[in-house]
């Protein structure tokens, strides 16, 4: 089946920008961004004063979304960060699961069961392949990042650092398309607190403050460094890098230096970035800390 003219692709990525939301554009008849990656930047243009990244480069602006549009059938991505959105993408199994295995519709019904909660019910996506991005406005007194698998199996989330592909994409024919609900409605406040858990009441005797406060730097450092490897990846070797800098992580994860979902996020967004796909991050972010965390050694004492 053909892909969307670039009219059509035009016209959609023009309506999305009139909502305030930030856009860029993919690779036609593909998820990935079609812009040049850090290896590859020229340091010319929108980058002569250094490397801009897709979420930095989406945009607003007419004429600069008319220019690009103008070059090809280019698929929309949302930059949901600076758009002020949150999305919960609710995927479906993977090929090679369970006949009977739930996907992240059920799971997420299944959470606000729990909770006590009706599934919340906002702007719905329906995917190419078949899930649901669902469209919340993102809370103003809190910025969130991705998320995998945090909520319940199969429910990931797009915020800072994260984006999705925007309705009128077409991908293996199938297109993305307004399902159910039009209007976005606020994060719901349960769900924020899932992800945002409140600071614990400090203890009557407070921890060793200088240890753990240099543990907490030394695993940020660490994380900073590994996250920079991921980006110098060469292409080829991207998702052997990221295995190995996640696991190299993954110990400050058992120790409890590192929120696992940080971890988690912050490497979904590097290997995005430089041009894995969303299920291909997650699926070698959730080996490599599993792998970690049942092979760590117990922390060093100190001398």
């Amino acid at each position: 089946m053909p892909q969307h003219p670039p009219s059509t692709l035009l016209s959609a990525a023009l309506q999305a920008a009139q909502r305030g939301w930030h856009v860029f554009p993919l690779r036609p008849g593909d998820k990935r961004p079609a812009l040049h990656g850090e290896t590859a930047c020229p340091h010319t243009g929108p980058c002569t004063g250094g490397h801009v990244k897709w979420e930095q480069r989406a945009t607003t602006d007419p004429d600069r979304i008319r220019k690009a549009w103008s070059t090809g059938a280019f698929n929309i991505g949302i930059a949901t960060g600076p758009s002020d959105l949150f999305v919960l993408d609710l995927d479906r199994p993977k090929p090679n699961s369970q006949p009977d295995a739930p996907d992240g519709a059920a799971n997420l019904k299944a959470l606000c069961e729990r909770a006590g909660h009706p599934v919340p019910r906002t702007r719905t996506i329906r995917t190419a392949s078949g899930g649901t991005h669902l469209y919340f406005s993102a809370p103003a007194a809190v910025r969130l990042h991705n998320t995998a698998g945090t909520l319940a199996p199969l429910v990931d989330t797009r915020a800072w650092g994260g984006y999705v592909v925007a309705a009128g994409s077409t991908i293996n024919g199938h297109t993305y398309a307004v399902h159910g609900p039009a209007l976005i409605n606020p994060l719901p406040p349960w769900l924020m607190g899932i992800l945002v858990p409140p600071h614990p009441k400090p203890a009557t005797t407070p921890p060793a403050q200088p240890v753990l406060l240099r543990a907490h730097r030394y695993a940020e450092t660490a994380m900073e460094r590994e996250r920079a490897t991921v980006r110098a990846a060469p292409e080829g070797r991207r998702n052997a890098t990221l295995l190995a800098s996640v696991r190299a992580v993954g110990r400050f994860v058992a120790w409890g230096d590192l929120p696992r979902h940080t971890v988690e996020a912050a490497f979904q967004a590097e290997g995005e970035a430089v041009g894995l796909t969303a299920a291909e991050c997650r699926a070698t972010i959730t080996s490599a800390l599993d792998w970690s965390i049942r092979t760590c050694r117990p922390r060093p004492e100190a001398a």
